[in-house]
């Protein structure tokens, strides 16, 4: 699995072959309309606009609102912002038959529904860095679900511990950090496994944090910060199981919308149990779509897509390829070739050049490959011998930046 390894899947230390046989595909739902491509709407609607805004609801000095949320949040100190972890905006419509108070919330029945952009790659590790952080992905430096450190090795964000110091890896002050330098009392509730780890501190560092184990103990603790707190406050909450269940059965299937059932109960205890002068905003740090088998392009299956590749990281729909020395033309011919239309497959410096990494200092420009792959319609890039062999089986995917993708609710409930 190192990004240094040799291109043959077979020698990847500790990961087994092709992904085993199919499996069932449910119908996501999906209007072609939403596999369009949709760029990153830094500073005026994205992820890293929100907690700039809400911090100058709160009277943070220096913080804009570039959201306009102050016209909306008036009169309210204490704001609690829920990510559930999958819910694209264009996955509303399928939950609503399960979900009505969300559906009350995504028709601004409690006070606002609108949609912001996801950061790219639209994967949560870069998405949750881009929310906490208040900046586009190139001067955060989490470009991607895994990257290339500089001695070579992979960082798989979400399994990332302290090396490297996620303080030196992401050097930007996060939002809460800023806020709770200001006097804003900042609380994260989270899983309590993710308590220390190198995103946590990443994203959210600066915040008091609240383990919870479960979606109603999510609840019950952004509740109690609400409640506790005697002037401004910001309560950050994330809730991963409908994302979770997309992934392995996909989006529409019985287990995911027994999942957006479970997010409905959240909401509807979060809304009816806000504190006076309070607001909720619920967002989400990207979509899913459902990808059919015969979308799979498997790097142990086409010898074309290994040759001159010596290091493979990002994720399927949005992958990251180093060359051997010399080779870079070959790597780009060969991908352009076995994908053609379903995938554009440039160099790095013309993935930077579209401006939907933000501006890219020279110290994290490494962490992107020598070729970028961002697939589109239903195709997604297996790397089998490169990453877990489970990784091929997912069912729903995302991180490229169609609009399914790409575009999350901002529902506010006051």
């Amino acid at each position: 699995m190192t990004a240094s390894a040799a291109p043959e899947p077979a020698r990847a230390a500790g990961v087994g072959g092709p992904a085993p046989g199919p499996r069932d595909v449910p119908d996501d739902g999906l209007h072609p309309d939403a596999l369009r491509p949709v760029p990153p709407a830094y500073g005026s609607a994205s992820l890293a606009d929100l907690l700039p805004s809400v911090n100058a609801v709160l009277g943070v000095p220096g913080a804009t609102d570039v959201l306009g949320l102050g016209a909306r949040l008036d009169g309210v100190d204490r704001i609690a912002v829920l990510l559930v972890d999958g819910l694209g905006a264009y996955q509303l419509p399928l939950a609503a038959p399960h979900a009505p108070v969300l559906a009350d919330l995504a028709a601004g029945g409690r006070g606002h529904a609108g949609t912001l952009t996801a950061a790219f790659p639209s994967t949560t590790p870069v998405s949750l860095v881009t929310l906490g952080a208040g900046v586009a992905p190139g001067a955060h430096g989490v470009l991607g679900f895994t990257v290339r450190r500089p001695d070579g090795r992979p960082l798989t964000h979400i399994a990332w511990d302290d090396d490297p110091d996620p303080r030196t890896w992401q050097p930007v002050p996060t939002r809460m950090e800023v806020a709770a330098a200001a006097g804003v009392r900042v609380t994260v509730v989270s899983r309590p496994q993710f308590e220390g780890t190198g995103l946590s501190l990443a994203a959210n560092r600066g915040g008091v944090y609240r383990g919870a184990a479960d979606g109603m103990a999510v609840v019950g603790r952004m509740l109690a910060a609400l409640r506790e707190a005697d002037g401004p406050a910001l309560v950050y909450g994330y809730h991963p199981d409908l994302d979770h269940f997309g992934h392995e059965d996909g989006v529409g299937s019985p287990t995911w919308r027994d999942a957006a059932r479970g997010v409905d109960r959240m909401l509807d205890r979060l809304v009816h149990g806000l504190p006076p002068r309070s607001a909720l905003l619920v967002v989400a740090d990207h979509g899913q779509l459902n990808v059919p088998w015969d979308g799979r392009r498997d790097m142990a299956e086409i010898p074309e897509l290994r040759e001159g590749v010596v290091g493979v990281t990002g994720e399927p729909r949005v992958r990251y390829l180093y060359a051997a020395h010399g080779a870079l033309g070959d790597v780009l011919a060969n991908w352009r070739g076995v994908f053609g239309a379903e995938a554009s497959v440039v160099t790095r410096e013309e993935a930077t050049e579209t401006g939907w990494f933000g501006p890219v200092p020279a110290g994290h420009a490494g962490r992107i490959g020598d070729v970028v792959v961002i697939c589109w319609g239903r195709a997604v890039s297996v790397a089998s011998g490169w990453e877990p062999p489970n990784v091929g089986r997912l069912v729903a995917y995302h991180g490229s930046a169609t609009a399914a993708e790409m575009t999350v609710p901002l529902l506010i409930a006051r």
